[in-house]
C-alpha cells in the first residue's frame, strides 16, 4: 500500500505530475492536471513550480492517509508531516461553495499569523489548542464587528474536515477553551427616500447603478447579481428564482417576487444564458458605489452588502412579517433575520426622537 508522486516531461517543456497508487495488488494512476509545472526560464517560474510541488505533496499525503484510514487508530506519519497551510490551500482549491473567497481570506490570515510567530511549516502533528487560541486573539486584533467570528467559523470548518480525513487522531477543536468575542458592527442602510435620491443621481457606470438599485429592491447579494442570467427570471409570473448555497452541505431555492421597479431595472430580455448585468470586479463595483453615494450627498458608508441589509430592514420597516422577510432573504432560520428587526426598531426610535420638544 503506497502513494508515490511521479513527474513526466512533456514535449513542450512542461512537466506533468501524477500519483501512482498501489493498494491490495491494484495499481491506479491519478493525474494532477491542475498542477502542471512550467518550463523554468526565470526565478518566478522556479518559485511557482516549488509551490505546485508542495501542493502535489500535500495531495499525496492526503491520499496516503485515506488508504490507511480503514485501519486508523493512531496519528499516521503522513499526517504528522503534512503542512497545514499547504493542505488548506489544496482544500480551498477544490472548494465549490460561494464563500470560497472568504475561505481564502481565512488561510491568508492564518499564514500571516504563523509568519509572525515564526511557525511557518506547521504540521498537523504540531498543532495544539493553545496555538489556536492565539490565532483567535490574532483574528480579534485584526477584525471589527463579526469579522473574527466569521473567519474563525471557516477556520474550524477546515480543521473539522481535516479531522474527518484522518489527518488528526483527535478533534483538536474540542480542547479550545477561548471563545471568539465581538459584537456585530452596525451597518448603514439606505432608506426608500435615499434610494430615490440615488436613482436620480448620475454615476460613471450605468450597469453598476442598475444592478445596485435592483439589489436594493430584491435583496440579491453581489455574487447573485454578478452571475444572474435571464434563465432565472420568470417574466410572466414576475418572479426571480435562484439557488443559494449554504455554509452547510445543502442548497435551497429562493423565490423573490419582482415589483414594477425591479422589472424596469431588468431592461430588455435576452437569451436564457445571457447575463443581465455587465459588471466589473467586486472592488470596482464598490468603488463606483461609494463615489455615487457621495455624489448623491448621502452621508453613509454603503457597500454592496449594505444594499442587501437595507432590503431586509426596509421590509421590516414596511410591516412585512419576520417569517416572510426571512424567506425572501433565503435565511435558513429567523435568527439570522432578527438583525433587520433590530435595525428597523432603531430607525423607528431615531424617527420618533426627532419629534422631541421642550416642555
Amino acid at each position: 500500500m503506497s502513494v508515490t508522486l511521479r513527474k513526466r516531461k512533456n514535449a513542450d517543456g512542461t512537466t506533468s505530475l501524477r500519483l501512482d497508487i498501489y493498494r491490495d495488488g491494484k495499481h491506479k494512476i491519478e493525474t494532477l492536471k491542475h498542477l502542471q509545472l512550467a518550463k523554468t526560464s526565470n526565478i518566478n517560474d522556479r518559485e511557482n513550480n516549488k509551490e505546485l510541488l508542495q501542493q502535489a505533496e500535500a495531495i499525496r499525503l492526503a491520499r496516503a492517509i485515506e488508504l490507511e484510514s480503514n485501519n486508523y487508530s493512531t496519528d499516521s506519519e503522513a499526517a504528522k508531516k503534512t503542512i497545514i497551510t499547504i493542505w488548506m490551500q489544496t482544500y480551498i482549491d477544490g472548494y465549490t461553495k460561494k464563500d470560497k473567497r472568504n475561505m481564502q481570506g481565512v488561510l491568508n490570515r492564518f499564514t500571516e499569523f504563523l509568519k509572525q510567530n515564526k511557525k511557518t511549516g506547521l504540521t498537523f502533528g504540531n498543532i495544539n489548542a493553545l496555538l489556536i487560541e492565539d490565532f483567535i486573539d490574532y483574528l480579534q486584533s485584526k477584525s471589527t464587528g463579526e469579522g473574527a467570528k466569521s473567519y474563525y467559523s471557516r477556520f474550524k470548518k477546515m480543521l473539522k474536515n481535516a479531522y474527518r480525513k484522518k489527518f488528526m487522531k483527535d478533534n483538536i477543536l474540542d480542547e479550545v477553551e477561548r471563545k471568539v468575542k465581538g459584537k456585530a458592527k452596525k451597518k448603514d442602510t439606505l432608506t426608500l427616500e435615499e434610494m430615490k435620491v440615488l436613482a436620480a443621481t448620475p454615476t460613471e457606470s450605468s450597469e453598476v447603478k442598475r444592478a445596485a438599485l435592483f439589489c436594493s429592491v430584491t435583496g440579491l447579494s453581489w455574487i447573485d447579481v454578478k452571475q444572474l442570467t435571464w434563465s432565472k427570471i420568470k417574466v410572466n409570473s414576475r418572479v426571480l428564482e435562484i439557488v443559494r448555497s449554504k455554509l452547510k452541505d445543502e442548497n435551497n431555492t429562493v423565490t423573490i417576487p419582482l415589483n414594477d421597479t425591479a422589472i424596469k431595472l431588468l431592461g430588455k430580455a435576452s437569451l436564457p444564458d445571457a447575463k443581465i448585468f455587465d459588471l466589473p470586479t467586486a472592488n470596482g463595483a464598490n468603488k463606483t458605489l461609494k463615489a455615487w453615494v457621495l455624489r448623491a450627498g448621502i452621508d453613509k458608508k454603503i457597500t454592496w452588502h449594505n444594499l442587501r441589509h437595507g432590503y431586509g430592514t426596509n421590509l421590516i420597516l414596511n410591516d412585512v412579517d419576520i417569517l416572510t422577510t426571512s424567506k425572501l432573504l433565503g435565511h435558513s432560520s429567523t435568527d439570522q433575520t432578527m438583525r433587520y428587526v433590530k435595525a428597523a426598531e432603531e430607525m423607528k426610535q431615531k424617527a420618533t426622537d426627532k419629534l422631541n420638544f421642550d416642555l
